[in-house]
């Protein structure tokens, strides 16, 4: 698996890698597309999904191109990937903070105004604090060929930069230590202010009309304010150990198990959160079902009719010759009787 320094990648990893970035584009490109179509559903926490789906394709894309690439120099597509894939994955862990923060000022502090005003400083960090890294870090010659030491395929830090574990930090996972610390606090935070709330209201929920629907979705919530801090971190620990291993100068890290777990976990924040904000919201998955039966309507519709249309000729057809038929028959009788 090592050769020195490098970590070969076999072909099953690349596959496997691949499949989870065409399933992250796939997913991303899903939530984009149900923001564009269903105006009515575009509220504050969604918009922000949809800036975080957009790191999210350009991180599967930029990975994708890594890993069928596997580049071996500092080319110029080397950089350009590596640079892509930096400002993507640095933005999605800002994206991913300010979601929760939002929720919690929206939610806990009960201030949609407050919650909103800081939409603008939320695009502020978000693109511009990975922006300015990436452009610092791409002009002191600092992107380019790793040699998958802390990545499966993909250009990153320069494998031969003398500070490389500094910018290493800095162009990721230092980030990505402050979400493993930020996101959890923020949703526990969260879920004990709702649980809270049930309490409170729990003498008045026997007059409640809508009880059993407002239940379902309670749970439902609360099910995805556990699932998202826990879905985070079980995806992105996978590259944190690579790089503790790295450290500590340890060949575990060219593990092939552990490799493909990297890729795995680094390409497939898209496709965690389709399946999160998408098939498991009620509002969504309803009207994707409605839309996808409309076109399964249409296409046998438009099956029958293109089946019946021969059917229906040579019925005319058989129709025509049987008249033809019954014409010379009975002009046959006729002679026969003269």
């Amino acid at each position: 698996m090592a050769n020195g320094n490098q970590t070969e990648l076999y072909l099953s990893e690349q596959v496997v890698v691949l499949c989870t970035c065409a399933l992250s584009f796939l997913g991303s490109s899903l939530i984009i597309l149900t923001h564009i179509i269903w105006t009515d559903l575009r509220t504050t926490p969604r918009r922000l999904l949809v800036f975080l789906s957009v790191t999210d394709w350009l991180s599967a894309v930029s990975y994708a191109f890594g890993v069928w690439s596997v580049f071996r120099t500092d080319s110029p597509e080397c950089i350009a990937q590596g640079a892509i894939s930096t400002f993507a994955n640095t933005s999605s862990f800002f994206w991913t903070v300010s979601i929760a923060v939002y929720l919690y000022v929206f939610i806990v502090r009960s201030s949609q105004r407050v919650a909103d005003s800081l939409v603008l400083f939320f695009h502020l960090v978000s693109w511009g604090v990975p922006l300015v890294i990436t452009v610092t870090a791409v002009c002191l010659n600092k992107i380019g060929y790793d040699a998958s030491e802390v990545s499966v395929g993909w250009c990153w830090v320069r494998i031969h930069a003398p500070d490389r574990v500094l910018w290493m930090l800095l162009t990721g996972k230092i980030w990505e230590f402050l979400a493993y610390l930020t996101l959890p606090v923020l949703y526990i935070l969260i879920k004990s202010h709702i649980h809270k709330a049930h309490a409170a209201l729990s003498e008045y929920r026997p007059i409640l009309a809508n009880r059993p629907p407002s239940q379902t979705f309670s749970s439902m919530a609360d099910v995805k304010l556990t699932l998202i801090p826990i879905i985070f971190i079980v995806l992105r620990i996978w590259s944190t150990v690579r790089f503790v291993l790295l450290l500590v100068d340890s060949p575990v890290r060219q593990n092939p198990v552990l490799v493909t777990l990297h890729g795995i976990g680094n390409t497939s924040q898209g496709a965690a959160n389709c399946i999160m904000f998408v098939f498991f919201t009620q509002a969504i998955r309803s009207r994707l079902c409605t839309a996808l039966c409309c076109c399964c309507s249409k296409c046998r519709a438009e099956a029958q009719r293109s089946d019946g249309a021969p059917q229906r000729h040579q019925t005319r057809r058989d129709s025509s010759s049987q008249r033809e038929e019954e014409e010379e028959d009975g002009n046959n009788q006729v002679q026969r009787d003269r």
